[in-house]
């Protein structure tokens, strides 16, 4: 079973009420806020505002898209993350693995790293909330081999994985990464992405079958970014998006 989302880093120059009407628009049920520009987790009032707003439409926070940095940012700073997350009504963050893939670290750096994941998700399963790993290029998580070393030394299930395709690698390599991770996936980024070339999503529906059939399960598929970066193409994006998951019933 899938559910369809919005990132909302999508639209940074567009408010969260803006947002969340264009989202509620669109058919879409849940937003992953971000913590960068419209709910940093220091303001307060603003997520509060964000609550509150959600009160009003169908949609779900399904998860906080923090830029917290395992193995940089201060394990210290993580709880502050966490009760920013449940302000907006979520129980998952969103948390990026270092700056660098796995090969690049000396084997000090990578036990030190991994022991902070791991003190991570002790912290985590204090709070009962959920950590996704970003899966993004310059972080640990670029290569299966790296993300799946990371999942299983940690071994928790409050330590999880998010997807993305990478448009550096083939579409069976892609595959393959969701093949050795999918047991630890739990929310997916959606785009159409040829190099660095942004495409709609209609355009790559066949290949996101594709993903999909691998995936299996229950995901949060959540489009991030727009082809051309406008807001009001959300509607037609959510409408190729939908047409995915009718495949999937």
């Amino acid at each position: 079973m899938y559910s369809s989302g919005l990132v909302s880093i999508s639209f940074r120059s567009h408010t969260p009420d803006e947002i969340l009407c264009a989202t509620d628009a669109s058919g879409l049920t849940q937003i992953e806020w971000g913590s960068d520009v419209h709910a940093p987790r220091k303001d307060l009032l603003r997520l509060e505002q964000i609550a509150a707003a959600h009160a009003t439409t169908p949609l779900l926070c399904c998860s906080y898209g923090t830029y917290f940095r395992l193995g940089i940012t201060p394990l210290e700073e993580l709880p502050e993350y966490i009760q920013a997350a449940k302000k907006l009504g979520t129980n998952h963050l969103r948390l990026w693995a270092g700056r660098k893939n796995a090969l690049q670290y000396t084997p000090d750096e990578r036990q030190m790293f991994l022991d902070q994941c791991a003190a991570a998700a002790a912290v985590a399963e204090a709070h009962n909330v959920i950590l996704g790993l970003e899966c993004h290029r310059r972080s640990y998580t670029e290569t299966k081999e790296g993300a799946l070393e990371l999942m299983r030394y940690v071994d928790s299930r409050y330590f999880k994985m998010y997807w993305q395709p990478n448009p550096d690698i083939s579409l069976e390599e892609n595959l393959n990464y969701i093949r050795e991770l999918r047991e630890y996936i739990t929310h997916v980024h959606v785009f159409h992405w040829v190099g660095q070339q942004r495409l709609p999503l209609r355009e790559g529906l066949h290949i996101w079958r594709r993903y999909l059939q691998e995936l299996g399960g229950s995901h949060h598929l959540l489009l991030e970014f727009m082809p051309d970066d406008r807001i009001e193409s959300l509607k037609e994006e959510a409408d190729a998006l939908h047409e995915l998951i009718r495949l999937f019933p």
